[in-house]
């Protein structure tokens, strides 16, 4: 049932903003109609969206050759949202509008072993320069979007667990970001926010799993349109899952031939510059597979069968409908996921292969960004937010 009981507490501008960013009702008749409110209500509540710059209205041809129907809409440039996306050797910075879109993005070519404070720092001086250069006013920011390469603890806005990322446990995040800029601060896992991303991209997919391989080596996972993330916000961390035939590499973990010291773009540049390669980075290796070199062809997709080993066990466990790889070594696709798919057609159910689909990413690199944008407007732009900005006003 659509429309609201008679015993439902009164709709506020936020549950109204929701039916009308849902498509559910597009002019005040239809939202009196969903909500059961008056049309005097109906119109304060609009008028206060109004004037907060969320929704527009246009006029419509009018239906009998009246007056025309007023229809309102949301407007993706009432605002702007920042996105961080921390990674072990460089991070991305973008302005979004209010639908996720980057309008404006810059690279930070530094690692993250410079620590928090040095790196966020420079990361709202690159956001200021980002809203300088597309004349976005500060005042329009409604919030900000984090992910690290790590689990997360939400409730403390803090990474946990990130051997990668040395300096970096227990830092309590928003505040490096907020003491500039004064908005809500969601920080998430990056392999989350790029599952994110990939689900908005892919809106007729409920069940999807998204891995990243680039320096290390991770995973998200929605499953029935929602974002898991574990009991304790460690879902998805396959990079430290030992595989069967390791050669006994010691891993940052504690543990020995984990997927990540074996498999990752990292272990892969170890591994060709210990065999006389030109290897110095992820994008080197991509190079030389491009290139043809036998030896980094190999390499990639001993990878991905090490990679598809892994991933086997968790497509007959959430039995997803597609898995998506994204990170730096996607640029070296074709290898990589022929071992990818060998090993899971090999050790999963027939039942949950028959239909799944391995592909790249669709979002080119923006996924990081993106999925932050979305990971923080999901808060800002939820009814209860949104009512709590306007009461303040």
């Amino acid at each position: 049932m659509r429309g609201r009981t008679p015993t439902s507490a009164p709709a506020t501008a936020g549950e109204i903003f929701r039916l009308v960013r849902d498509g559910v009702a597009g002019t005040r008749t239809e939202i009196g109609r969903e909500t059961g409110l008056s049309r005097t209500a109906v119109a304060a509540r609009v008028d206060r969206l109004l004037a907060d710059n969320l929704v527009t209205e246009v006029l419509g041809a009018a239906a009998t050759g009246g007056r025309p129907a007023a229809r309102l809409e949301f407007n993706s440039s009432g605002g702007t949202v920042l996105a961080i996306s921390v990674g072990v050797s460089r991070s991305k910075v973008a302005v979004c509008d209010l639908t996720g879109a980057v309008l404006a993005e810059d690279v930070l070519d530094q690692p993250a072993s410079v620590g928090p404070y040095r790196l966020l720092g420079d990361a709202v001086t690159a956001c200021e320069k980002l809203l300088l250069s597309g004349d976005l006013d500060d005042t329009g920011i409604r919030g900000i979007g984090l992910s690290v390469p790590g689990s997360v603890d939400s409730a403390n806005g803090w990474s946990v667990g990130v051997p990668s990322l040395p300096g970096w446990e227990r830092v309590e995040l928003p505040p490096l970001l907020t003491e500039r800029f004064a908005v809500p601060v969601r920080v998430d896992n990056d392999v989350n926010v790029m599952a994110l991303a990939e689900h908005a991209a892919h809106p007729d997919v409920d069940d999807l799993l998204m891995v990243k391989i680039g320096s290390g080596v991770g995973a998200g996972l929605v499953s029935g349109g929602d974002l898991q993330r574990g009991a304790w916000g460690a879902a998805g961390e396959i990079g430290h899952t030992p595989v069967h035939d390791g050669p006994g590499v010691g891993c940052g973990c504690g543990n020995v031939d984990c997927l990540e010291v074996l498999a990752s773009g990292a272990a892969l540049v170890r591994d060709l510059a210990a065999q006389g390669r030109d290897a110095h980075t992820i994008a080197d290796v991509v190079a030389l597979v491009k290139q043809g070199d036998p030896d980094a062809v190999r390499l990639v997709r001993i990878a991905g069968r090490r990679l598809g080993e892994v991933l086997a066990a968790a497509v007959n466990l959430v039995n997803p409908a597609l898995v998506a790889i994204g990170g730096d070594l996607v640029g070296a696709f074709d290898p990589l996921v022929a071992g990818v798919r060998e090993a899971i057609y090999r050790r999963s159910m027939a039942a949950v292969t028959q239909n799944l689909r391995i592909e790249p990413g669709l979002l080119s690199g923006r996924s990081g960004v993106m999925g932050c944008a979305i990971l923080v407007l999901d808060e800002v732009l939820s009814p209860t937010s949104i009512d709590g900005v306007l009461s303040r006003v």
